[in-house]
């Protein structure tokens, strides 16, 4: 079976694309971070650093699996967003060290 799509993009099953993918990881370490309300319960979570080093570190992999085998498009998306979950990581974690505690 050929595929005739331009991007020489395998289809998806259910309508998720890597980007589409890659995309819902890297919310998910937003959510963690504290940034955006958690998509189902609708509230703020307190910051859970681990949780977005978690989501990095899975991001990271899929990146070390996947060298050579994406889109220019795809990498470009993929490094962007590892650059700037990690550069947020690195401002969290600043933010974390200047609770001073009673």
């Amino acid at each position: 079976m050929s595929d005739d799509r331009p991007d020489g993009a395998a289809p998806d099953a259910g309508g998720l694309s890597f980007p589409g993918f890659v995309l819902s990881l890297a919310h998910t370490a937003a959510v963690h971070f504290g940034d955006v309300p958690d998509p189902v319960s609708g509230q703020v979570a307190t910051p859970n650093l681990a949780g977005a080093q978690q989501m990095i570190e899975i991001l990271s992999l899929l990146e070390a699996k996947t060298r050579g085998n994406l889109t220019p498009e795809e990498r470009q998306l993929l490094d962007q967003l590892l650059y700037e979950l990690r550069m947020r990581y690195l401002e969290a974690q600043k933010g974390e060290s200047r609770i001073i505690l009673p």
